[in-house]
């Protein structure tokens, strides 16, 4: 199981976790960032307290990963199947994104 925490502004706003290696996916947002007054992190994904989830890598998430000749540079660069959308993920996490929503690796117990 991989995870990543998910960044609004600054705000952890919640995690998304990879069940099984392309085969099952979850989010879901933070408490105290579900009764704060920031926005939801996506039209697709608005705040709710139950998890959501999915077969597929969200379409938000996977929006924000490089295309074309980018992602073969990257992946070929790092050793990461093209496929691996949650690995390519985490290979960019901690580094900046376009837009108000990062991705950052967990290193310790926050959520």
């Amino acid at each position: 199981m991989r995870q990543l925490y998910v960044y609004m502004n600054d705000c952890m706003a919640g995690v998304l976790i990879e069940k099984n290696p392309g085969k099952g996916y979850s989010f879901r947002y933070n408490d105290k960032y579900l009764s704060s007054d920031a926005p939801a992190i996506s039209v697709t994904l608005p705040k709710r307290k139950e998890v959501y989830e999915s077969d597929h890598l969200f379409p938000f998430f996977t929006n924000m990963l490089p295309e074309g000749a980018n992602r073969k540079v990257i992946c070929r660069s790092l050793r990461i199947d093209e496929n691996d959308f949650f690995g390519i993920l985490t290979a960019m996490a901690d580094k900046d994104f376009i837009g108000g929503v990062q991705l950052k690796r967990i290193t310790d117990d926050k959520y």
